[in-house]
């Protein structure tokens, strides 16, 4: 039986629907690709709450703006005291001097680096200090010794898993019920830290797991992601918990669909070829069709461990064909932004090798 596909024509929409699955779930977890739309949903969602009766704040979210609060002071004068200064207006950073958030932050943040932090709160800003090993000569004899060097500037990504362990130090101050963060009833935590590799995705997920098992019956959470292997930690980890669980997509209409799955978010293909296969009946095909076809049939080809995505094709005498095609067609820099109608020779191919694709997985694909 095809799962049921709710359509909303907003994502204003999709955020009352989310709030209300939060009414009788703890958890929501939503899977979806970048640029679906999951940043915009998580705000939505956040700013139910401003058109509300109270029109109070209830929600401690993290997203791509979460890490605009912070900003760099370089110091290119000087070029020695490097800082990351700290939005000190927003509701984000409540009570911090008081609840002595830097204890609370080291315990996440040894999990995942290896430099230390001070934080002055009276100019509002982060200072970074790390161990190294050097070379000295010490009383004539040569002698590896560590020292700490201070105000360095970490990297990107270094600074993107500090502001991801000081929101897990605030969520756990919310979850333990510090008055700062009494307004916190709902966290909206939206692709934790970009370009995971594999053993960070799964640590990361775990541990944020194991902290939204201690916000059971406090906190309603909603957790969206691209990252697969981080959504299926996520999900195993909360599988005994009620929660629901959806794929988040986007339709070419600029509508928005959610399927309830028990399933792993790899049935996305699914949706894509959903989306080709309504292209084709309709002879709707653009030249970024192509590039469309091409992941899902390398995808596919990589499942199976094939050498290359011709082996998905059917029809063996067209194989080589096909493969040629699809080798031409989807390399061209074909945007969905400004999709570009195929002529009607490309549009008779794309349907020759989509077909033969499904003849070959007879993939069940969903039922509107």
């Amino acid at each position: 039986m095809a799962k049921k596909i709710y359509t909303y024509k907003s994502l204003s929409k999709l955020g009352i629907r989310l709030k209300d699955d939060l009414s009788e779930a703890d958890y929501v977890l939503l899977y979806a690709h970048n640029g679906t739309g999951k940043t915009r949903a998580s705000m939505e969602f956040k700013d139910r709450a401003k058109k509300g009766k109270t029109k109070q704040a209830d929600t401690l979210y993290f997203n791509a703006f979460t890490e605009d609060l912070f900003s760099w002071d370089n110091d290119l004068e000087y070029d020695k005291e490097r800082v990351l200064k700290i939005n000190s207006h927003s509701k984000f950073f409540s009570g911090f001097e008081e609840l002595e958030l830097e204890n609370r932050i080291r315990p996440f943040l040894s999990r995942y680096a290896d430099f230390d932090f001070s934080i002055n709160y009276e100019k509002w800003q982060v200072s970074f200090n790390r161990e190294v090993r050097v070379t000295k000569n010490i009383d004539g004899e040569i002698k590896e010794v560590t020292e700490i060097v201070h105000n360095i500037k970490v990297s990107r990504g270094e600074e993107n898993v500090f502001i991801w362990c000081l929101f897990l130090a605030i969520c756990q101050l919310a979850i333990d019920g510090a008055e700062a963060y009494s307004w916190v009833k709902y966290f909206y935590i939206d692709d934790p830290i970009s370009s995971l590799d594999d053993n960070n995705a799964i640590a990361v997920a775990s541990d944020l797991s194991q902290l939204l098992k201690q916000a059971k019956g406090k906190i309603k959470v909603v957790v969206s992601s691209h990252h697969v292997l981080f959504f299926n930690v996520v999900c195993n980890e909360l599988k005994k918990e009620i929660h629901k669980k959806y794929f988040l997509y986007k339709k070419a209409d600029h509508t928005y669909t959610l399927r309830n799955t028990t399933d792993t978010p790899y049935f996305h293909h699914i949706a894509l070829l959903d989306e080709l296969k309504q292209a084709a009946t309709l002879g709707n095909i653009k030249t970024y069709h192509f590039n469309t076809l091409r992941s899902i049939l390398e995808k596919t080809s990589s499942f199976f461990g094939y050498n290359d995505f011709g082996k998905c094709i059917y029809d063996v005498e067209d194989q080589l064909l096909y493969e040629r095609a699809l080798n031409l067609l989807s390399h061209g820099k074909y945007s969905i932004y400004e999709p570009v109608d195929m002529n009607e020779d490309n549009k008779d191919l794309f349907k020759r090798i989509l077909n033969a694709f499904l003849n070959k997985h007879e993939f069940e694909l969903p039922t509107y």
